[in-house]
């Protein structure tokens, strides 16, 4: 992964925005925050739990389009920070306007996965409910953004101004594991807008990944087009994986694919989003 150098403006960044951060935190008393276990909602998290809040909860939300890595993680993460963690489930195979995948796949989505939270956080007689998103987030093709809004969820790293790069140099400083962690995505995001999702599908997408990350590759993704796999990959990973291709285009025949192809213009996120065509 690309890191970003550390300046004496990062230092600065961090310096100021973090205590701005965590005083907008501590006014709210009580909060539960979307927590994915990737690079924002841990940075949000860490900074939470550093602020004295009366009661902080960490809501995970289990479905066929997370992988099992990505619950563990997020328990895990909890966890070490010493936050109270729940894992909500949800069966987002049922939602018909999620399956038939739209471009507004993920509105319906977080619409009906934020809920759960909402109501979670509800019972538990807190009136906060946060997600991580950041600046960087304004420059995509965000449709969950607009339900998590409708639904009252709060921003503060997009309030405080906080890029993914700021939210990745003040997560070194202090200390978290997730600093450098490769951005992670819904295996939804793997099947091209307009193909209805099923769970066959997701399952070999996460078998495919797990498979290829076993290698030795941090950053993957398993793009699903039928029986065809089209694999991404950050730039320095290229060389190196075609030198695994054999190894590569059998395991992943394993899993169902028929064929299997290396994308040489490698990853670039929301790549697959209309405003990327």
């Amino acid at each position: 992964m690309k890191v970003c150098m550390m300046t004496d403006k990062t230092h600065q960044g961090c310096d100021e925005k973090v205590p701005a951060l965590k005083a907008g935190l501590q006014r709210m008393k009580k909060a539960a925050i979307a927590f994915s276990g990737g690079v924002d909602s841990a940075f949000l998290l860490a900074v939470a739990a550093a602020s004295g809040l009366d009661r902080l909860v960490a809501m995970t939300v289990d479905s066929a389009f997370v992988t099992r890595e990505e619950i563990l993680r997020a328990g895990q993460v909890a966890q070490d920070l010493g936050v109270e963690h729940q894992v909500l489930t949800a069966d987002i195979l049922k939602d018909a306007k999620v399956i038939e995948n739209p471009p507004e796949r993920c509105y319906h989505c977080k619409a009906a996965v934020f809920s759960l939270i909402k109501d979670a956080a509800r019972r538990a007689k807190i009136a906060h409910v946060l997600h991580g998103v950041n600046t960087d987030d304004l420059k995509d093709f965000r449709p969950g953004m607009k339900a998590a809004g409708e639904l009252g969820f709060e921003a503060p790293l997009l309030d405080a101004g906080f890029s993914k790069q700021e939210i990745r140099i003040c997560s070194k400083q202090m200390g978290l594991a997730t600093w450098d962690l490769p951005s992670q995505s819904c295996l939804a995001t793997r099947i091209p807008f307009g193909t209805v999702i099923t769970e066959q599908a997701l399952h070999r997408i996460g078998q495919a990944e797990i498979f290829i990350k076993s290698l030795g590759f941090a950053h993957v993704r398993v793009r699903c087009h039928g029986r065809l796999a089209r694999i991404e990959t950050d730039d320095r990973s290229m060389v190196s994986m075609m030198q695994l291709r054999q190894q590569i285009s059998a395991g992943l025949k394993k899993f169902g694919f028929t064929f299997v192809s290396l994308d040489m213009d490698g990853y670039r996120t929301g790549k697959m989003n209309p405003a990327k065509k």
